[in-house]
């Protein structure tokens, strides 16, 4: 691959950018990037993230992205959706893609950044749809009422413009907008869950104190991050109300 000089005699290819809540932050080959409490990106005020959780570096020429934290995991996925990672605690990925988002959270807030490498080794291909316009996770599909559930869950994040961070809508919450009872939201919660955990998902089952509150945050990152749901899914929120109000 050529590398592509910038000013100063700077490669291109020696460099990425990490986006943040409209801010632009340069990652130079050599330099070690930290995603945290502390760090080049610090999220100061947020108790529930690790004070170092993710780091980016150049290491043998591949920039590595790398999970340095010792609870929490965060979602990875290419522009296009095609490619999701579940990056676990003490894990490593290289970020081969042009765009690159990664999506976490801690305690009830969700985080987005995105990486844009200047010359990445992979490039995007045409993405092409599924024919009926269903939504599927793998070979599990959503019934309308399951993807308006997973729209009221994720609407603050899809309401933000570009990568920061939300915070997400308690089940009672969700179930008020969509003007359900939360017995039926609950129920189409457990029944997305237990889909998603049946075909290998990670995060949709957890312990009997923190299984409520991680799987509703780990339902949004990964259906954001796989496109499930998307800014123009909003419209079905005030419908399904509109709907809920008739009955």
């Amino acid at each position: 691959m050529r590398a592509v000089t910038g000013p100063g005699g700077t490669s291109r290819a020696d460099r990425v950018t990490v986006e943040f809540a409209g801010e632009l932050f340069p990652v130079a080959a050599g330099d070690v990037f930290t995603v945290g409490r502390e760090g080049d990106l610090a999220i100061e005020d947020n108790l529930f993230l690790h004070r170092h959780f993710l780091t980016i570096q150049c290491v043998d020429g591949l920039w590595i992205l790398s999970n340095v934290g010792s609870r929490l995991a965060a979602t990875v996925t290419d522009s296009g959706s095609r490619v999701q990672a579940w990056l676990a605690p003490g894990a490593r990925l290289p970020l081969v893609f042009e765009t690159t988002t990664v999506i976490f959270s801690a305690g009830p807030t969700t985080y987005e950044l995105v990486v844009h490498a200047a010359e990445p080794a992979f490039r995007d291909m045409v993405r092409f749809d599924d024919d009926a316009g269903q939504s599927t996770i793998g070979e599990v599909p959503l019934t309308p009422s399951q993807k308006v559930m997973i729209v009221a869950l994720a609407e603050p994040v899809l309401r933000r413009e570009g990568a920061g961070m939300s915070e997400l809508p308690t089940s009672a919450q969700a179930a008020e907008r969509l003007g359900w009872t939360l017995t039926r939201f609950n129920r189409k919660l457990d029944n997305v869950c237990d889909k998603l955990d049946r075909i290998g998902v990670p995060g949709m089952r957890g312990g009997v104190r923190s299984y409520a509150t991680n799987r509703r945050v780990r339902l949004v990152e990964h259906a954001i991050a796989a496109r499930l749901v998307t800014r123009l899914d909003l419209a079905l929120l005030d419908a399904e109300a509109a709907a809920s109000e008739d009955d």
